[in-house]
């Protein structure tokens, strides 16, 4: 078997998010499908992914690994003869972007180093949300990117906010519980910038996320943004440590999964051996 790195993006307005689900359209059920039809595999490809995104977020930095057996990518070859390992994997990324939607793109495919898992290995993940406040909506060619918030938002506000967040907390007042799951996360960057467009970016850096805790996070700041709550007040929500009912998860269509940040080869093994101590079950959703 040979592990491979898949580096990916995808539009997730009309995915039911990344895990597979009967029945419905999802990044990996497409990938995964994708990959058994080229390489003709026997058993279905098992993709594990770097953060399992919901329905309706988007990526560009995604991350994922799968294994695959050794003679399925021999059988890239065809009549020309043997190729070496990188030329197959050139194929392959042709073959996928024949074979994927538009929606979804396979940029690069590399074996991946020894210890590699694309999940546990990662040191963080980085995401942007995207907010237009702009008295007559965003620009019709980002709606899907965008999200409109119909109040006027106070980017020193958003940012003084921002800061009573980061550190290691038990994020539990911004996640969807899950069981067995811990909450505590460590969040290492969480600002805002306003491009020259007017559009607002919130930058977010955690070592993993639990579920829906980006935009839980982003929906207490836009409540202290345009006014509607003071400062102080996701940083009390945090201390408590349960779901405020004023804590309104935003939309989904304004978050993109930027980068996964990977340690050097040689540390790969261990921080995902580290990882998996600390967090066996979490998952990471935005």
């Amino acid at each position: 078997m040979v592990r491979l790195r898949l580096d990916l993006a995808y539009d997730g307005t009309d995915f039911s998010g990344w895990a597979r689900q009967p029945g419905l359209r999802t990044v990996q059920g497409e990938i995964e499908q994708a990959l058994g039809r080229i390489l003709r595999l026997d058993a279905p490809a098992m993709l594990t992914v770097a953060g399992r995104t919901d329905a309706g977020v988007h990526a560009r930095g995604q991350v994922a690994h799968v294994d695959v057996p050794e003679a399925a990518l021999k059988e890239l070859d065809g009549n020309r003869g043997p190729l070496s390992v990188d030329e197959r994997l050139s194929v392959l990324v042709r073959r996928l972007g024949g074979v994927l939607d538009p929606d979804v793109r396979i940029y690069r495919v590399s074996v991946a180093p020894e210890g590699f898992d694309a999940r546990f290995s990662a040191l963080f993940r980085r995401y942007a949300y995207r907010v237009g406040d702009a008295p007559g909506g965003v620009d019709p060619l980002r709606r899907r990117e965008v999200v409109w918030h119909n109040r006027p938002l106070d980017i020193d506000a958003l940012n003084a906010a921002a800061q009573r967040l980061l550190g290691e907390h038990d994020f539990a007042a911004f996640c969807k519980k899950r069981e067995g799951a811990t909450t505590i996360r460590e969040l290492q960057r969480l600002d805002w910038t306003r491009e020259p467009d007017g559009v607002l970016v919130a930058t977010v850096v955690a070592d993993a996320f639990c579920h829906s805790m980006v935009r839980a996070l982003v929906g207490s700041l836009l409540a202290v943004g345009d006014g509607r709550r003071p400062v102080e007040w996701p940083g009390e929500v945090l201390r408590r440590g349960v779901r405020d009912s004023g804590v309104h998860v935003a939309p989904a269509h304004g978050l993109c999964l930027e980068e996964v940040r990977y340690p050097d080869d040689a540390e790969l093994a261990a921080r995902a051996a580290a990882t998996r101590r600390v967090r066996t079950v979490a998952a990471d959703a935005g």
